[in-house]
């Protein structure tokens, strides 16, 4: 029987956090630093700052904030606002992270970075079905042992990936391919830097992952003996910070790669292929092999970290539906599927849903980590979460390409939000209607209260 303790020692805390990171750190945490790095040019810090803010910052807040709230899962902690739009949210939200998109990422990721320069041009199509074949094969056998989860990903791929990639990105700092300060920035980095590396962090997918990580990262130290629900808020955040540590020494790492990559290599589409060329300009072909190991290594324990979760939580919401070795399957089947339409296509289509999803994950973030005042009253939740969809759908509709954009009603649309909504044109037009969605319902909340528990709350 585990002791009941009040605190970690530092040697649990690194544990937790090494977790966090592994479960954490795939495919997107490689390739958006570097192609953020390589636009922003000498904007680079401010970008990072950004960047930074919702790529850890976020995903920090996300996991304490379950902690904070006592939640057992995201349907928990979305559960004040209606039970239908529970269901919807957690669905919509681990169908993002899961197989319509961060899951298929993970092989597409691998591929263009790892294997694509070995492969000729016309073979790359035949290449990537082939490849993702078997990566999603290994990434099935690990899923179905679901057990053992987290010595795959904590105590054998995690330890690999950072020794790995430690070696590239020392060597960018010994030798430097060029200057921050030489190159200048282009379209929205010139004029807004820090707002545009906010809105790439939501690319890493992590806030969202956060809040289906949270549940892992505190069950595993109430494994570890901490019990009472303040402790464990309290040995989240310093967990949290040891992750948020290491993901942000890497993440500045990697936007200095990319910023400085332009003194010997040309521009890319994709920060996948600015790595590979890296790679080839410090180690030649044993760079190549270098860095596909290295992205292989980091999607791999991610895409079962994502399977395995995805899987858990479907067959929790569903029991009576599906099996876990069965929604395994399934999901591993679509992504499959999905990751064949190529890493630009598979980004090009996500960012819309990113932008919507991410100011309500980010409210419930919010709510979530005011539950201890608010005690989940949902009259402050159903409001501020109505608001807030309403204002994401006009950034869902900014997120858009732009051959779909010149429609008439979706013009009109987004006229009318750069006319009337505060903070649109930098993608935050959600915060002032949150904010009042957020007083309206906390006003009706009070309303509703009995006299007598209202002179206690005063």
């Amino acid at each position: 029987m585990i002791k009941n303790k009040e605190k970690f020692g530092l040697e649990s805390n690194v544990l937790i956090g090494a977790l966090l990171f592994g479960l954490f750190f795939g495919a997107g945490n490689l390739i958006f630093p570097v192609r953020m790095g390589q636009l922003a040019g000498f904007n680079s810090i401010k970008a990072t700052i950004g960047f930074l803010i919702t790529g850890v910052g976020l995903p920090l807040l996300g996991v304490i904030s379950s902690a904070l709230s006592q939640s057992e899962s995201l349907y928990d902690m979305a559960r004040p606002v209606s039970k239908t739009y529970s269901i919807l949210f957690t669905c919509s939200l681990y169908l993002t992270i899961g197989p319509l998109f961060a899951i298929p990422r993970t092989a597409t990721v691998a591929f263009e970075v790892g294997l694509n320069p070995f492969i000729a041009k016309e073979y790359l199509k035949l290449g990537l079905f082939v490849f993702s074949l078997v990566f999603f094969s290994l990434t099935l056998y690990y899923s179905l042992r679901p057990g053992r989860i987290l010595d795959w990903v904590g105590r054998y791929l995690t330890p690999i990936f950072v020794v790995l990639l430690s070696i590239l990105l020392l060597a960018t700092f010994i030798k430097p391919m060029g200057q921050v300060g030489a190159y200048d920035p282009l379209r929205t980095y010139i004029d807004r830097p820090l707002f545009t590396g906010i809105l790439d962090g939501y690319n890493t997918m992590d806030a969202l992952a956060s809040l289906a990580f949270a549940i892992i990262i505190i069950s595993n130290i109430e494994s570890l003996g901490v019990k009472d629900p303040k402790n464990i808020a309290i040995e989240t955040f310093k967990s949290g910070l040891v992750c948020a540590l290491g993901m942000s020494i890497i993440y500045g790492a990697l936007a200095y790669m990319g910023a400085t990559s332009l003194g010997s290599v040309g521009r890319a589409d994709n920060g996948g292929a600015i790595m590979s060329m890296v790679s080839e300009h410090y180690f030649g072909f044993v760079g190549k092999l270098l860095l596909a190991a290295i992205v292989i290594v980091a999607c791999l324990k991610t895409a079962i970290g994502l399977i395995t979760s995805c899987s858990q939580m479907f067959c929790q919401m569903f029991p009576r539906s599906v099996s876990y070795n069965r929604y395994a399957i399934i999901f591993t089947c679509f992504s499959f599927v999905i990751a064949n339409f190529g890493l630009n296509n598979i980004i090009q289509i996500s960012i819309p849903v990113l932008m919507f999803l991410y100011p309500l994950a980010i409210t419930l973030i919010i709510l979530s980590l005011l539950a201890p005042i608010i005690n989940k009253e949902s009259h402050i939740y159903r409001w501020t979460i109505y608001f807030t969809i309403i204002a994401a759908m006009f950034d869902f509709f900014n997120a858009l390409p732009e051959n779909m954009k010149e429609n008439f009603i979706i013009r009109k649309i987004l006229d009318y939000a750069h006319s009337y909504l505060p903070g649109f044109d930098y993608g935050f037009g959600w915060i002032i209607p949150g904010l009042v969605g957020f007083i309206v319902g906390t006003i009706i909340w009070r309303i509703s209260l009995p006299q007598n528990r209202r002179e206690k709350i005063d």
